[in-house]
């Protein structure tokens, strides 16, 4: 997306928010994440603290946990089912409700999956390509491009179209999937029937919360601390942090990118901002600063992890949630599946009532 189109989305946003305060029920968000590591204290800061926003404001809320997306750049799904279990632990225990909010995952929806069928034949190979996540992706994973991460935008569209999504809650690097979203919904308006409203991207407030080491916060960096992790686990994890050998402390992403790392995972969990941290810290160094860190971020997780540990103890609660959720994203998904097979003249019901027996159609 080009810096002109995301200033545009960005100057949109007042009165977006002002349409959406007005008459929350009218609007359904779809947001999600791909489990394929426990959530961690990026996710809570760059997502659920929105969605539970928007929750609590009467907004309709569905959160994909996308399991069949874990494998669009690797080999296998790993332990995907402990990721998923985990995440509704984590979702739950962040305030989402499961009366006011639907959490699903993909693989349990089969009328999701076929929308793609469709949506595939309304874009083209090189719109595809041209889709910076699918290439970012592609180029960390040191493999083939698949065809199931080529195709990951068009399965994000059927994410947010099968449920009838309006606001899609993104970030800047987020924005070309609900982009291309919207001319899916256009194309299949010119070619078939005015099916699918566009949905709106809402560009959120949330602070972005770098990985400890100053990189993007990834399992797979080593970097993220977990939302399930205990004091002792998060303590080491944060001492562990390379940071650099000058012990005045400054917040300088660039310059100083460990330093700053850790002055913004205390600044999110303090309320306080980094520099005002690294001000206070001053002339400590990096043992100090490691130190206020981990005593930071354990008491701002503190209430999430009792209240996790609770949830946790409830033998099949995140299952029932999960089942709960899935039986409705499948009844939204089944009915705009019939709706599309309708308006591209692929309905066949009116067909059952003529059925004709087994024997009848082996000659006998």
């Amino acid at each position: 997306m080009s810096t002109s189109s995301f200033t545009a989305v960005v100057d949109r946003m007042p009165a977006l928010r002002r349409e959406v305060a007005a008459d929350p029920g009218a609007h359904r968000v779809l947001t999600g994440e791909r489990p394929t590591g426990p959530l961690h204290l990026g996710h809570l800061a760059g997502s659920i603290v929105e969605r539970v926003r928007l929750q609590r404001s009467g907004v309709q809320v569905l959160v994909v946990l996308a399991d069949y997306q874990v494998i669009t750049d690797r080999e296998n799904a790993g332990r995907v089912r402990d990721h998923v279990r985990g995440a509704v632990l984590d979702l739950l225990a962040a305030g989402l409700d499961p009366d006011r909010t639907t959490i699903f995952t993909h693989s349990a929806v089969p009328a999701l999956n076929q929308l793609m069928l469709p949506f595939l034949s309304l874009v083209t190979e090189a719109e595809l390509h041209r889709n910076p996540t699918v290439k970012a992706e592609h180029r960390a994973s040191g493999r083939a491009l698949s065809g199931l991460l080529l195709t990951y935008p068009v399965h994000q569209a059927a994410d947010i179209l099968c449920c009838r999504a309006d606001l899609v809650p993104v970030g800047k690097d987020n924005l070309p999937h609900v982009e291309l979203t919207r001319v899916i919904a256009r194309r299949f308006a010119e070619r078939y029937a005015p099916v699918f409203v566009a949905p709106e991207p809402m560009v959120t407030d949330s602070p972005e919360v770098p990985g400890l080491d100053g990189r993007k916060m990834s399992k797979s960096y080593g970097n993220a601390v977990e939302l399930g992790a205990t004091a002792e686990e998060t303590a080491a994890l944060i001492r562990r942090t390379r940071t650099d050998a000058e012990r005045r402390i400054t917040y300088d992403p660039v310059a100083r990118p460990g330093v700053a790392g850790l002055l913004s995972a205390a600044a999110f969990c303090t309320g306080r901002t980094p520099d005002d941290i690294a001000a206070e810290i001053g002339d400590g160094g990096s043992a100090r600063l490691k130190r206020f860190t981990a005593e930071a971020v354990n008491a701002g997780l503190a209430g999430h992890r009792a209240r996790r540990a609770e949830l946790a103890a409830e033998p099949g609660l995140a299952e029932s949630v999960l089942a709960r959720g899935n039986a409705t994203a499948n009844a939204l998904a089944g009915a705009t599946l019939a709706e599309v097979r309708t308006a591209m003249g692929m309905d066949y019901r009116d067909l059952t009532s003529g059925a004709v027996s087994p024997a009848r159609c082996a000659g006998r």
